[in-house]
Order: structure tokens, then C-alpha cells, then sequence
């Protein structure tokens, strides 16, 4: 395995909404959506033709989003004397779509359909179809749902514009708010039951809000994953024969359902072969109750050793490194301080701003050192230099010379995680729920841009605590695996605790194996220890634990530990790479959108309900 040594703000996501509505919405809001035309919208016609002078008709052009092949697209009205730049356009654009879909950022790009960069307003042309993308991510290609536009008519307005969207069977009066599509829909991975000959196939579905917004998308996904030889999926039961009408009951507390094209629905075909249960029950493995751990309670892995830099002792020397061997640029604007932690190829000092008196980490890195390995270099520099995000370690001023690369970095004074994980041995869920939010957001940008990290770990990840201890921020850094993907991955790379089964399998991989990192960071903040171990501390038999992807909640280090948590936790460490949750789902999960605590278990871990024990 190969283990990272090197070292790094926009927000990913955004749960606020803007108070006030645009000119655009109000306008949009007030047109007879009918069609009847009636005064309102004749008066607000002519308001808007006598206001502008002379009056150019607006373009109707249909938005969609980047890489959603659900999403049907909101079609606005656009003109130039309405968005004078191509900025206040995207701006509008961002506050729109982010009601209905859910954008890892602002949205900076426009493409055509065929991939080709909008650079201006007039470049945009009436009754076309065009994709919207955030921050720096790439156009994809996809089938877009353009067959369903009909954007010729100028009384369809957009879905997000409405004040309710009708959504078929989304409720008793045929429309549901969005909010409460919103508050229904929640990651979750359901069981399928594809109809035909018994034994029937058992498939597995990641439903989230990108896939799932109304019940007609369920359909679709469904339809997609279970490959009727009967067509589309027009009807789906219960495991008790009960029909799903309803977007809810997806979400509700059946995840086993059948799926069904128009064939007829048998008196028998509610019951489960053994072959068929016992399929249903492997997927389940991971769901079992908590077991007693006989032994020794597994320990932490040994710290690795890397370049993120930690606050040591702060009387040390700064490492025989003299101010004047710095390059003049860095002599010229900053003091140099103490030495701050150091690696194999790096050492870590601190910096001091002389006119700002702000104090930066400056980590030099000896070139001769890695020799070999010059490529990491770049990328982390080029990774670095395209991160800004509040959670991510900021890259502020870079140099290179002959023999060294100097890098500025922002100082975050609390150490690393791991030390902290070492004081302290297991965090509360309030405490450990504060470090997730932050790293799930911190991902949820970089996988928004394409770059994955490849070596997240307590290492890596940097802390500031409170007067009293607690975490209040922590920061991702060490990006020298780092990479942008284009295509699937196989080097193999990472540290061992911490590295997802498809790394193993040299399948090939993407941006998920940092969710399977953090999935595993996430057990060990609340119990002490990894949720793979090998007894022996033998490198392979951890491999095959990983492999084999089993791992259970044992007592009494989970006793306190609520279910929200470890549903988190499983659905984070999924083996299959496509059933595995996303940083936005991770975000998404009621276990971080939901301030309180779900503390179900009394201190021998069986669950309470109603003050009753079971």
C-alpha cells in the first residue's frame, strides 16, 4: 500500500433560501399559469412591455441539471434586457433550481446539449434546451429528458416556480408542497423483488433525492434497476401485498418491495421461497443486533506516519531552517516560526504575516526526497489550487525552487485527529455529528468537482477544540493522493485501515472510497476502534475482512449508541460501490439533518420504546 505524505473555501452546499424573490420570480408567480389570461396577467404584460423600451420578446429555454437524467427541467423566460450579464443569469439559474434539486454549489457553467460552453446571454437561443453545472464540474453526457419538454408554450412554467407542484399519487389532493417532498425523501437503499418465475431476482436500490423526487422517478429508477422483460414498472407491493401508491411509502419502514409491469398480481406471489429469503437476508447481514465482543478490545491502528502538519511543542527550534534560506518573496512578507511538525519529505513550520500578524504553516518539501514521485507533487499542487471551502486546509501561496516546493497553508492549531481520537478514545454522537457534517460537506465539494482525496484518514484531518475541549471544526488536508477522475481508478493507494474493497479488487474506482473512509472514521470516533480489524495484525487477513465486508455493533462499546447512527454508518460501508451512499447523502441522512440524538439503547444496549425494554 502506498501511504500519503503530503498536505490543504465556497460552500458545497447550501441549506439557506433567500427570503426575498427576484424580479424574474414575482413576474413568473403572477402570470396565469391557467392559461386564461386574465387581468392580472394582461396588467403585469403591459407593466413589463411599458417599462422597457423598445421591448424584445424573452427567450423560453429549458435549464437542466448537470449529470440528472431525472430532473424534467425548468424552463424560464431570458432576455437580455433582463440579464444584462451572463453572471446575474447563473445567479437566478442557482436560486431556482436549488428548491427542487439538490446543487453542490453555485452554478458557473451553461452547456448545449451536445457539451459546447454558453459564454454569453445572446448565445442562448429560443426553445432550446440547455445544461446548467456548478463550480467547476465538466459537462456530462447524457440522455436528457428532452421528450418531455414544452417549452413552445408560453403559459407552462417552470416546476420550481409554482407555488405547488402537482405530483401524481404525492398525496390525498393529488399535489404535494415540495418541502414535503423534501422532508419525505431521505437516502435509503430498498430491496427489490423482480416478478417472474420462482426463485425471483433480488436486486438493491440507492433511492435519494437525486433519483426520487416524486413517485413517478421511484418508478423510473425501479424500472431501470429490475429490467422487466414486460416493459416498465407500473406497480410495486409491500412484502405484505400492500399496493405503493405513494412517494412516502418508499420511505416508510418496508424496504422490501415487488415489482411488477401490467402482468396480473397472483394470490401466491406475496410468498417468499427460502432461496428467495434467504437472498434477502445476506443483504441484510450487516443489520444484525449488537454482539458481545469476547477478547481484547480491538485497538487503533498504528499512527502513519505523513506531512499533515500538528502543533508539537511550541518552544521547539524551527529545525536548523534559517529565514534567509527561504526565497526571497516568503522573506520579504512573513517572519518564520517554530517548527510545527515534520515527515518524510516535508517539514512543517509557522509563518507570520508582518503586515496582516495572521500565522500560516509554511511546509517545505525536499524535492530530492521524492524523487520518483514528482507526479503527486503536481497534483496535489494543482488539486490544491482548485479547492476553496471552508472545511478543506486552504493553499495560499506556493514557490518552488531548485531543490524545494514551499507551500503557505492556513494553521489550524488543534492537531490531528487521530491524536485527538488517542486522548480522548471515543467522542459523544453530538461531538462526532459536528466532525461528520464537516467532512461529508468538505467531500461533497471535491466529488462536485470530479477530485477525489484517496487517503482520508484521522491523519489527515485537522481539528480546532473549544476551551473545553470540544471539536468545534475540522478540516481535510494532505491532498498528495489526490486526483481528478475521468475515468475509473486502479492504482492502488491509500492506508489499510481506511481503504474501500474496490481499491482491493482492482476493479476500478471512483470518488466513493472517500465515503467508505469516513464511513470508517465515523465508527471509530464513537467506539474507539475500526469496524475491520485482524487479529493477528496481519495485513491480509484485514484485507479479506474488508473484502468480505462484515462487521457488527458489539456491546458494550455501542450500548449508548443510537440506531440513526449506525444506519448511517452501514449504508457509508457498503461494499457495492453503487449501493454505497454519496457525500450528499451522507448529508442528506436524518442522522445529521436532525439535532437531536437518537439515543434508543439503555446502558446494556437493548432498545426502549414507550419505557418499555425489548
Amino acid at each position: 500500500m502506498e501511504v500519503s505524505t503530503h498536505t490543504t473555501s465556497t460552500l458545497s452546499r447550501s441549506n439557506s433560501r433567500t427570503s426575498s424573490n427576484s424580479e424574474l420570480e414575482k413576474e413568473l408567480i403572477d402570470l396565469d399559469i391557467s392559461g386564461g389570461g386574465n387581468n392580472k396577467s394582461n396588467t403585469l404584460k403591459k407593466r413589463i412591455s411599458s417599462s422597457r423600451t423598445p421591448a424584445k420578446k424573452a427567450k423560453r429555454i429549458r435549464f437542466f441539471r448537470n449529470g440528472d437524467k431525472f430532473y424534467p427541467g425548468s424552463t424560464i423566460p431570458v432576455s437580455v434586457e433582463r440579464y444584462r450579464s451572463f453572471d446575474s443569469l447563473t445567479e437566478d439559474l442557482t436560486r431556482l433550481l436549488e428548491d427542487s434539486v439538490t446543487l453542490t454549489g453555485a452554478i458557473r457553467a451553461i452547456y448545449t446539449l451536445e457539451g459546447k460552453k454558453i459564454e454569453k446571454v445572446d448565445d442562448l437561443e429560443d426553445g432550446k434546451c440547455y445544461v446548467c453545472s456548478c463550480n467547476n464540474e465538466g459537462f456530462k453526457r447524457i440522455d436528457y429528458n428532452v421528450s418531455n419538454t414544452n417549452i413552445k408554450n408560453p403559459n407552462r412554467l417552470s416546476r420550481i416556480i409554482r407555488p405547488l407542484s402537482p405530483v401524481k399519487n404525492g398525496g390525498s389532493n393529488g399535489s404535494t408542497p415540495l418541502k414535503e417532498i423534501d422532508s419525505v425523501v431521505h437516502p435509503r437503499i430498498v430491496t427489490l423483488i423482480r416478478n417472474g418465475v420462482k426463485p425471483r431476482k433480488i436486486l438493491r436500490l440507492l433511492l435519494n433525492k437525486r433519483n426520487s423526487p416524486t413517485y413517478e422517478h421511484v418508478l423510473t429508477a425501479i424500472t431501470q434497476r429490475v429490467k422487466l422483460d414486460t416493459g416498465c414498472v407500473r406497480k410495486v407491493f409491500t412484502v405484505s401485498g400492500i399496493p405503493v401508491q405513494r412517494l412516502a411509502q418508499f420511505f416508510d419502514e418496508d424496504d422490501v418491495f415487488f415489482a411488477y409491469g401490467n402482468e396480473r398480481v397472483g394470490i401466491n406471489d406475496f410468498e417468499l421461497e427460502p432461496e428467495e429469503s434467504k437472498a434477502i437476508a445476506a443483504h441484510r447481514k450487516t443489520l444484525r443486533s449488537s454482539t458481545t465482543r469476547t477478547g481484547p478490545k480491538p485497538k487503533m491502528p498504528v499512527k502513519s506516519h505523513n506531512d499533515t502538519y500538528v502543533c508539537v511543542d511550541e518552544s521547539a527550534l524551527n529545525g536548523g531552517i534559517l529565514p534567509d534560506s527561504l526565497p526571497l518573496e516568503l522573506q520579504a512578507k512573513y517572519t518564520l516560526g517554530s517548527i510545527i511538525g515534520d515527515g518524510n519529505f516535508a517539514v512543517v513550520l509557522k509563518l507570520k504575516d508582518k503586515q496582516k500578524n495572521t500565522e500560516y504553516a509554511l511546509k517545505i518539501i525536499d524535492k530530492s526526497k521524492c524523487s520518483g514521485k514528482d507526479h503527486y507533487l503536481a497534483a496535489e499542487i494543482r488539486v490544491m489550487k482548485k479547492l476553496n471551502h471552508p472545511y478543506i486546509i486552504q493553499l495560499v501561496h506556493d514557490i518552488e525552487t531548485i531543490k524545494n516546493m514551499y507551500l503557505v497553508l492556513e494553521l489550524v492549531r488543534g492537531g490531528d485527529l487521530f491524536d485527538a481520537i488517542t486522548r480522548v478514545t471515543r467522542f459523544s454522537e453530538n461531538q462526532s455529528k459536528i466532525m461528520m457534517k464537516h467532512l461529508a460537506s468538505a467531500m461533497a465539494y471535491m466529488h462536485s468537482l470530479s477530485i477525489v482525496h484517496r487517503d482520508i484518514k484521522p491523519e489527515n484531518l485537522l481539528v480546532e477544540l473549544d476551551n473545553d475541549g470540544n471539536v468545534v471544526l475540522l478540516k481535510l488536508g494532505d491532498f498528495g493522493l489526490a486526483c481528478e477522475v475521468t475515468e475509473p481508478l486502479l492504482s492502488i493507494c491509500g492506508t489499510p485501515t481506511y481503504v474501500a474493497p474496490e481499491i482491493l479488487m482492482e476493479s476500478g474506482y471512483g470518488v466513493k472510497i472517500d465515503v467508505w473512509a469516513a464511513g470508517i472514521i465515523l465508527y471509530i470516533l464513537l467506539c474507539g476502534f475500526p469496524p475491520f480489524v485482524s487479529p493477528d495484525n496481519q495485513q491480509e487477513q484485514l484485507f479479506d475482512a474488508i473484502l468480505n465486508g462484515f462487521f457488527d455493533f458489539p456491546a458494550p462499546y455501542w450500548n449508548n449508541i443510537g440506531d440513526s447512527v449506525r444506519d448511517l454508518i452501514i449504508n457509508m460501508l457498503q461494499s457495492d460501490p453503487e449501493l454505497r451512499f454519496s457525500s450528499e447523502d451522507i448529508l442528506d441522512h436524518p442522522w445529521l439533518t436532525s439535532d437531536i440524538v437518537d439515543d434508543t439503547r439503555d446502558p446494556n444496549g437493548y432498545r426502549i420504546f414507550s419505557n418499555h425494554v425489548y
